[in-house]
């Protein structure tokens, strides 16, 4: 297997070895060294007591994993930085140890919006962000998961003293009323349970206790709790002005940071110079932003290939509009940009703006050009 790989000399003595490592084409197979598990593998973080073996928990049980490595909190990514940052350098384009991560999130920097004749049905913009002091979703204790709800629900009774169109109501997922399930169900607003890597990654520990989601009375505005970040913030709404969405998404984390800071003594989004807004998943690293559209592409009608090539040149990522693995849904695609880190907020946004014009107007020349 050579040197790089992992073998089951080193990591037999966990239960672990090639044997029973699910993912062989994962990062962390591709990464995990010898030297790095034989300093790593009786280690606990300070914060939640996270292990090496916990972090890539997905590798292990599965073969289908591109990264394959999780973290518990944000003391993995120093304590285990060894293995963390050959991954994350690898799966965001050579992004070295030596590079900063920028942030900008004023409106007033992004440059035109999606055309108003694009056919897009809906945009929403969202970020992931953690509170210092307390684990993140795959090594978070329960006591911990419950302090960061607390805290939020304390937030949120005050977001509208900042920002009146944000105030809105927080729904704990512990005991929901039917009648409320439903109704978040039905706006496809409620987060589930079930997801394998979620499970096997230590995020569904204690469901559903400590869980919750909070939106504002024009379901423009939404936090989840707990899910799998400790908070995503998220915007919304029909149509395809993108630059009101972001508009109300700075509003609302800048409203959000303000209250959790002074309801909690001072506690702030952990943020790192190099890695930007902390996230469990390396892959969400940066700025930890997916910016949306729903859009109907009738050009590109079962033709996803294509459509692939286009948002490749554009670094757009295209999806069903049931997530990243749903299958086609007719000529409606989920268009989002494709970077996290490295990247600021504002050239993100941009990028979607720019890529979901351009892929109109071809879709537009395609579509013209079959009907010949």
């Amino acid at each position: 297997m050579g040197s790089s790989g992992i073998n089951a000399e080193y990591m037999g003595s966990s239960g672990i070895n090639a044997e029973y490592m699910g993912s062989k084409h994962s990062l962390v197979f591709k990464h995990l060294t010898p030297e790095m598990w034989a300093k790593y593998k009786d280690h606990k973080t300070a914060t939640a007591g996270v292990t090496l073996e916990q972090c890539i928990a997905c590798s292990i049980a599965f073969d289908n994993q591109h990264c394959g490595i999780y973290a518990g909190d944000g003391d993995c990514y120093t304590d285990y930085g060894d293995l963390f940052n050959k991954v994350i350098e690898e799966y965001h384009g050579g992004y070295t140890i030596d590079k900063v991560h920028k942030s900008d999130l004023d409106p007033a920097n992004l440059s035109g919006n999606i055309g108003e004749d694009v056919p897009v049905l809906s945009t929403r913009i969202r970020v992931g962000r953690s509170i210092e002091g307390f684990g993140l979703s795959p090594g978070i204790t329960k006591e911990q998961r419950l302090g960061v709800e607390e805290l939020m629900k304390q937030a949120f009774a005050k977001i509208g003293e900042i920002e009146p169109d944000l105030a809105g109501e927080y729904y704990p997922l512990l005991g929901m009323d039917e009648a409320i399930r439903q109704q978040l169900v039905d706006d496809h607003f409620l987060f589930m349970s079930g997801d394998p890597n979620l499970k096997v990654g230590g995020m569904e520990r204690d469901w559903p206790e400590g869980r919750g989601i909070f939106h504002n009375k024009d379901k423009t505005f939404l936090v989840w709790v707990n899910e799998e970040d400790q908070l995503r913030i998220i915007s919304m709404q029909k149509g395809g002005n993108v630059n009101e969405v972001f508009s109300r998404l700075v509003r609302g984390i800048n409203a959000v940071e303000k209250v959790v800071q002074e309801v909690s003594g001072g506690k702030k989004f952990m943020f790192d110079d190099h890695l930007g807004f902390l996230h469990s998943c390396p892959t969400n690293l940066g700025t930890g932003m997916r910016a949306s559209v729903h859009i109907d592409l009738k050009g590109y009608a079962g033709d996803k290939a294509a459509l692939k090539e286009i948002c490749n040149e554009l670094n757009i990522q295209p999806r069903g509009t049931r997530g990243e693995s749903s299958g086609d849904t007719g000529s409606v695609y989920d268009l989002s940009n494709k970077h996290r880190l490295g990247y600021s907020e504002v050239e993100l946004v941009q990028t979607m703006i720019d890529g979901v014009n351009a892929i109109w107007k071809k879709s537009q020349e395609r579509e013209a050009a079959a009907a010949q």
